[in-house]
């Protein structure tokens, strides 16, 4: 192998780990920001929050519940505009009870960047507890099969969540004695 073929072998695989390392990124940013109270430092609402959850989407992007338990729940979102009122139906208000505990654990993740270099795809399996104001707990995994796309501006957006059941699983209403109403980790 010759230098110039070393050289470009070694630049495409740092390219490769590099998306990796964006998409990781993308996907546990995601996360954080749909985690309940919410843990962005200055964020000052859920309008806010949406806007920057919108941020890491593509506009032709699509957000699917699928399989037997979650086609009917979540349903499926095509397009920005479209995602958007999705996820207000989670926040401001809106929903009785109100969610007041929510937590994403990401795990089991598989990265896969297409020999385009500007597509993948990436599996994760995640489980996340809820509380609601009424007292009501579960607890619920999710299977995550993701895809994503490097823009012409160099950054890495989402261009499918796609969403199946593991599991969801009633916890006792006093599971969680003590919990903040708010997050105050993150400081500038």
């Amino acid at each position: 192998m010759t230098k110039d073929a070393e050289l470009a072998a070694l630049m495409r695989r740092i390219d490769r780990l590099e998306a990796e390392a964006d998409i990781r990124r993308i996907q546990a940013r995601y996360m954080f920001l749909c985690d309940t109270p919410m843990p962005e430092f200055g964020c000052k609402d859920d309008a806010e929050r949406i806007d920057l959850i919108m941020a890491l989407y593509t506009e032709d992007a699509v957000w699917e519940g699928v399989g037997e338990y979650y086609d009917n729940q979540f349903g499926r979102a095509v397009g920005a505009p479209a995602i958007r009122r999705h996820f207000e139906g989670f926040w401001g208000g809106k929903t009785d009870p109100a969610l007041i505990l929510n937590c994403h654990y990401l795990t089991s993740e598989q990265i896969h960047v297409h020999a385009d270099g500007a597509t993948a795809d990436g599996q994760w399996v995640h489980m996340q507890p809820w509380l609601f104001s009424d007292g009501k707990a579960l607890l619920r995994s999710s299977r995550l099969n993701n895809t994503f796309r490097k823009e012409p501006d160099g950054l890495w957006k989402i261009t499918r969540t796609r969403t199946e059941n593991v599991f969801v699983a009633p916890l006792p209403a006093t599971w969680a004695s003590d919990y903040p109403s708010k997050s105050v980790l993150m400081r500038p």
